[in-house]
């Protein structure tokens, strides 16, 4: 766990007094957040096989030469890895042990490479290593949820929560390169931006602080949908089928300072 998340969360299982926590009939709470977000399942692209009958185009120098692109999946723990999460949400007390909220949130991970396949070259008998540059995944999500808490509120209460909405992703490019054949597709469309359906459950613990004041530490799963994929730069290499995914599953963790009034 990143050093950031161990002082405040001490300090609040270090809080003594008594204050109420978590909501209130009628009341409304703002809260912000930050935190990371881990990925567990999904794939970046899918694998595929695809026959190149001339590498002339893409290298002069290798006109008359035919090879066959073998690109294996790769998923977004191995291009990505850990993201980085800010929010702000809304929340509106049904009564001390329920709520409903609205939570906007960014969600960020730089640009990552790695080793995507081969291209099998029968003239050589060998295979060429092909790597993949796949540009920062952006993404801003809209969501409405409900909480439910257990306890009473003058002490750290638990909760369980679910909640669906939209993200919309930015746009992804990719740069595929095969370095002993000194061949490069540089910048090449992957995934247009665009809106997709995400849901998740959550978990955590709410801690009071003040009368009006309480920290909040969540967990859980969260899902985004396929990407909208850009088959422009990579259809014609019969590449089309390997961004037909994107989608995503992760574990977040958030650390919030939540408001009531």
């Amino acid at each position: 766990m990143r050093t950031w998340l161990i002082v405040p969360i001490a300090a609040m299982f270090a809080t003594s007094a008594a204050h109420a926590s978590g909501p209130e009939a009628g009341k409304f709470s703002l809260s912000l957040l930050g935190g990371i977000d881990t990925p567990v399942s999904g794939d970046v692209h899918d694998g595929a096989v695809a026959p190149v009958p001339d590498l002339g185009p893409l290298n002069p120098a290798l006109a008359g030469i035919n090879a066959e692109l073998r690109i294996q999946p790769r998923e977004h723990d191995r291009i990505y890895g850990q993201a980085s999460t800010v929010g702000l949400e809304f929340g509106y007390g049904f009564s001390d042990r329920s709520e409903m909220f609205a939570q906007v949130r960014q969600t960020r991970a730089g640009e990552g490479r790695v080793m995507v396949g081969e291209a099998y070259v029968p003239a050589l008998q060998a295979g060429l290593p092909v790597y993949g540059t796949f540009g920062r995944y952006e993404a801003l999500s809209a969501e409405l949820g409900y909480r439910h808490f257990f306890g009473t509120p003058d002490s750290a209460r638990p909760f369980v929560g679910a909640r669906l909405g939209a993200t919309r992703v930015d746009d992804i490019n990719a740069t595929f390169e095969i370095p002993d054949g000194g061949i490069t597709i540089a910048n090449a469309p992957f995934y247009e931006a665009g809106w997709v359906a995400t849901g998740g459950l959550d978990i955590g613990v709410i801690v009071p602080v003040s009368e009006t004041f309480s920290v909040t530490l969540a967990s859980g799963v969260h899902y985004t949908s396929d990407l909208k994929d850009d088959d422009s730069a990579i259809g014609g290499l019969g590449l089309a089928r390997i961004n037909d995914t994107g989608s995503r599953v992760s574990v977040p963790l958030s650390l919030a300072a939540r408001w009531d009034f």
